[in-house]
């Protein structure tokens, strides 16, 4: 499972601004789509995370952006764990438009209880879907 997931994005028309490119704050919304799709490939789908009394908090979110996606273009987000903490843990996303990244972004999260947001210890079966390969070096992108 150490292979990143790759989510499909479709670029709606009302996402894009007047610059023709994708208003900025729609990557968060492409990130959320991205981690349902991540915790199902990895086996653990989100409505059994929620099931088992478990939710996400997002606490920390960083972009940098190269480029623009635009109505039409081919879209993928790239997801990987980076790092596991003991309540905790961090996701890479990279968009890719046609196969190149034009925003990377680590985002932390805290695992909550469903049952008054309280945040609790990762349990063993999700510390497995959240393992990450390795520690990545920071891969700076390359400005265009």
């Amino acid at each position: 499972m150490s292979e990143p997931y790759r989510h499909p994005i479709e670029v709606r028309y009302l996402e894009v601004d007047r610059q023709g490119v994708v208003f900025n704050m729609w990557y968060l919304g492409y990130f959320d789509d991205a981690i349902a799709g991540f915790f199902a490939h990895r086996g653990h789908p989100y409505a059994e995370l929620m099931a088992d009394g478990y939710d996400v908090m997002l606490v920390h979110t960083e972009l940098d952006w190269t480029g623009g996606v635009g109505f039409g273009d081919d879209v993928q987000v790239e997801v990987a764990p980076v790092h596991l903490g003991r309540t905790s843990f961090t996701l890479a996303y990279t968009v890719l438009r046609a196969g190149e990244p034009v925003c990377r972004a680590r985002t932390v999260y805290v695992l909550v209880s469903t049952e008054g947001n309280a945040k609790v210890e990762i349990p063993a079966h999700l510390r497995a879907v959240l393992t990450p390969a390795e520690e990545p070096a920071e891969e700076p992108l390359e400005l265009r």
